[in-house]
């Protein structure tokens, strides 16, 4: 079975259960999940599908299909599964305003994520895939006259600086790695936790961190007021020869403005897996960007993330099924 971006929908007689398009490549059982109500797949869903597709269910799960005030108003929804621990694509305010809980998995990826951020990092330091291909394709290092061969500058890490921006679980991670590769973490967040104060992870202000920061890594949810965070006037205090990772959001960085650091050499590369339309349009201009990897959004899919995602999931239907509402963020 193969779906993407899921919304399962549980019908009022509880026989049965809809589902409309999460990114998962087959490999994980439905069966728990069919053991409630038998399920049905739509391999894509348009939005003018959705209402009929949810129809008079009463429980929906989704990932990006979104539930918007008219869906809400046009159904019989009384509860919502997030398939994701971001649920921007969820009108929260509107199924607060019918007394409709929206409860995402906080948790599935935090591990995942931070080591995607880490690999990333490590790309750009190492270039390991370009070298890899030059030596196996193009004979770079069969035809070198000397025992070594690179054409990309190799960075160190250790006593670097790397500023964290949103220091939840997936910022915590990825400042653990970096700390265990001797590098001197400082984070923004607008919530100080003071137990990793006393773990030496340091606070600062968002434009200390701009100042201050070697690497630059986004962990931060996607609000109104953070969209665009990375832009021309936030890399202006930025360091020279900056490098930026984002697995959080693509709306958190203005595209065209990195695009035009990377290319001007204000920033010396940027790992990015989230860009702000996906999948990425052929006139992203991080497409022709200088030392910019892009990757298909999948800091978050290994299979073992994904198993923990879909079985939080269902756990939190049983849980409701139950009477208990968990993992709510309305």
């Amino acid at each position: 079975m193969k779906v993407s971006r899921t919304v399962w929908s549980r019908g009022k007689d509880g026989d049965h259960l809809k589902v409309l398009p999460i990114a998962i490549p087959g490999d994980l059982s439905w069966n728990d999940l069919q053991e409630i109500a038998p399920t049905m797949v739509y391999d894509k869903t348009n939005p003018e599908d959705i209402v009929n597709r949810i129809a008079d269910a009463d429980i929906v799960f989704t990932n990006k299909t979104p539930l918007t005030k008219e869906t809400f108003d046009q159904t019989n929804i009384k509860w919502v599964g997030v398939l994701a621990t971001g649920y921007n694509i969820v009108d929260v305010e509107a199924a607060k305003a019918k007394g409709i809980p929206v409860c995402n998995v906080p948790t599935y990826g935090n591990d995942a994520v931070g080591q995607f951020a880490i690999a990333l990092l490590l790309e750009l330091c190492h270039h390991i895939g370009h070298h890899s291909y030059v030596v196996r394709h193009e004979r770079a290092w069969q035809d070198c006259e000397h025992f070594c061969f690179w054409d990309y500058p190799l960075i160190e890490l250790a006593g670097k600086t790397i500023g964290i921006v949103g220091m939840g679980r997936n910022g915590q991670v990825t400042a653990r790695v970096a700390k265990a590769l001797g590098m001197n973490v400082i984070a923004y967040d607008k919530f100080v936790n003071i137990e990793l104060e006393k773990e030496g992870y340091e606070y600062v202000s968002e434009d200390e961190l701009f100042k201050r920061s070697d690497v630059i890594s986004l962990h931060c949810p996607l609000f109104a007021e953070n969209t665009g965070l990375i832009c021309k006037e936030t890399i202006a205090k930025m360091k020279d020869g900056v490098m930026i990772i984002n697995t959080a959001r693509g709306p958190l960085v203005k595209e065209q403005d990195l695009a035009d650091a990377l290319n001007s050499g204000k920033v010396a590369g940027a790992g990015l897996d989230v860009v702000s339309t996906e999948p990425i349009s052929d006139d992203n201009p991080l497409l022709t960007a200088k030392n910019c990897i892009l990757t298909p959004h999948i800091a978050w899919a290994p299979k073992e993330a994904r198993m923990r995602l879909l079985n939080t999931a269902i756990n939190n239907l049983k849980s409701y099924l139950n009477g208990n509402v968990i993992n709510a963020v309305n």
